[in-house]
């Protein structure tokens, strides 16, 4: 991939404008260095051979000029673009561009105008140097095919004097034509494959990152959410239908016939049967939330990528005065293998649940190692990148702390994994485990708890000012507004009921709602024992999510 910043060098003989424009090119995210003398400047592009060199030519149009001829002049310097600085008078304009710039600008100039000027001839710069790529390729797969037809020639001539030769001579003269046209597809193929794959890495790296966050886009997806949780009627378990249809049947049975008696009468009992049981259901979730909910942790799993050949991790070049990474010309992150800027983390959020002693956590493995079965990521890391745990930080509802963790054991069977967080002096109860077969039946009542949709739905429990608040405060970094929420007592789990549809030997079927975020949940049943942990894998709400049963992690907590 390339990860390059374009270098630019200026000449400004004005100190103060001179550390003006030096500051405006870097906090662009360009590569960029001011000099005082069109010696130093000649000496810089001699050593550098940059992208873009900026002229002071308002008073010095010989220094100018003899800048110009050496870097037209240089074969180093080779399509690098020149921007004269001039007066404001219109024939000055004129004269820059007689002496060969490719662009002109009047001062006193705007850093704005400037900046947009720079990127407008990196972009002409690029689609030349694009352009002279693919000659370079169609002149190397031109030189190739006329090897190619060369070998077509002399295996012609040799076959019309081979007559006499044997036929095994005859073949060997025929595989020569035959390896010089396989060598001129596999060079073409190669070509293709290795752009294909560079601006796949590139996309997938730019799509899946998010270890610095645009707030901007955080607080739009936060105000969807709000949005669409105002949009929802009141959550009802249905109690007030029922009761509703228990009263039409008893005004209906004051008019009803004998006949009609009768079947009123067995269809309000079995209403009455149906609201007891809905009112049971309910009061006995209520009953175990309080409880169950302080358990269930949100856990933060950062990802960092390392190069295959190198060792070193990917890197953002930079961040701009926003505390977001500063991008090229195009608008993309610039990346890099080198340097201190921040690592780029792709940041993956899942749901925990204490189930055994000393912090042991259980979850599912695609939040422990989310590159499992995750089609971007393997297909990334099939090429020179390999991903890795950075670090895992679990929150507890009500503790303001982010307590580390890490990997203990990953089912080889099961999206299942556990993980072993340090709780210090936090004491939380360990959840009831049901490991039995007949755990999960269909048509019982459940409650699910997760952290759906991450940590938009946290802020989405805020107001928009507060949310703002958080955002800034945290600078684009996630874990620092992680750490903001919990000291607001900001998180905790989602909250759904439901049934169960069905019950298989490797997954239960239910319809309480989840969504990302939400993968390895507690789903617990009337007796508040867990029965499945979730497997949250849909983009959207939906109305039959799975669940894996309890008893497939009992390998993983064995002593």
């Amino acid at each position: 991939m390339d990860d390059k910043r374009e270098t630019i060098i200026a000449l400004e003989t004005d100190p103060a404008s001179r550390d003006v424009l030096a500051s405006a090119l870097a906090q662009a995210g360009f590569n960029a260095s001011a000099f005082a003398t069109s010696q130093e400047v000649i000496e810089a592009v001699h050593r550098t051979s940059p992208d873009l060199v900026l002229l002071d030519a308002s008073i010095l149009e010989q220094s100018a000029r003899e800048v110009l001829v050496t870097i037209r002049g240089s074969a180093a310097s080779a399509g690098v673009r020149v921007i004269l600085l001039v007066g404001p008078l219109p024939d000055e304009r004129s004269a820059a561009l007689d002496l060969g710039a490719d662009e002109a600008i009047s001062r006193p100039w705007d850093s704005a105008e400037l900046l947009s000027r720079i990127r407008t001839q990196f972009r002409t710069q690029r689609r030349e140097r694009d352009l002279r790529r693919k000659i370079f390729i169609a002149e190397e797969g031109q030189q190739i095919a006329h090897t190619a037809f060369n070998a077509l020639a002399v295996t012609e001539k040799m076959s019309s004097d081979a007559s006499s030769l044997d036929r095994g001579l005859k073949i060997g003269v025929a595989s020569v034509f035959l390896i010089a046209a396989v060598m001129a597809v596999v060079y073409f193929l190669f070509v293709h494959r290795a752009q294909t794959e560079t601006k796949q890495a590139n996309r997938i790296i730019l799509g899946l990152e998010g270890g610095l966050v645009k707030q901007q886009n955080l607080i739009d997806e936060v105000r969807k959410l709000r949005a669409a949780q105002d949009s929802m009627p009141p959550a009802s378990n249905g109690t007030d239908e029922l009761r509703a249809h228990a009263e039409d049947l008893k005004s209906k049975m004051a008019g009803a016939t004998s006949d009609e008696l009768a079947g009123l009468q067995n269809e309000l009992a079995s209403t009455n049967a149906r609201l007891k049981r809905v009112e049971q259901e309910s009061g006995a979730a209520q009953s175990l939330i309080p409880a169950d909910v302080q358990s269930v942790c949100l856990l933060h799993v950062a990802v960092a990528l390392r190069d295959k050949k190198s060792g070193q991790r990917l890197r953002y070049s930079g961040l701009n005065s926003q505390g977001e990474p500063i991008e090229d010309s195009s608008g993309n992150p610039v990346l890099t293998l080198d340097g201190r800027g921040p690592e780029v983390r792709i940041d993956v959020f899942g749901t925990g649940f204490l189930a055994g002693p000393e912090g042991r956590v259980i979850t599912n493995r695609h939040v422990a190692q989310p590159w499992w079965g995750n089609d971007e990521l393997g297909s990334l890391l099939a090429q020179d990148l390999q991903g890795e745990i950075a670090s895992i930080r679990a929150y507890f509802p009500g503790d303001p702390r982010a307590l580390s963790a890490e990997i203990q054991n990953i089912s080889k069977d099961a999206d299942l994994a556990t993980m072993s967080v340090n709780m210090q002096d936090l004491k939380r109860p360990v959840l009831s485990l049901d490991p039995s077969k007949g755990a999960a039946q269909p048509g019982e009542p459940i409650v699910l708890m997760g952290y759906a949709t991450g940590i938009a739905a946290l802020l989405a429990r805020t107001n928009e000012d507060t949310a703002k608040q958080i955002l800034a405060r945290g600078g684009g970094d996630i874990s620092q507004v992680l750490d903001d929420l919990a000291h607001r007592d900001l998180i905790h789990p989602l909250i759904t009921q439901g049934h169960i549809g069905d019950a298989l030997a490797d997954k239960i079927v239910f319809d309480a709602q989840t969504t990302s975020g939400g993968s390895g949940g507690p789903l617990i049943d009337q007796q508040g024992k867990v029965v499945g942990v979730t497997v949250a894998v849909l983009n959207g709400f939906g109305g039959s999510n799975f669940a894996i049963p309890i008893r497939l992690s009992q390998p993983l907590l064995a002593p």
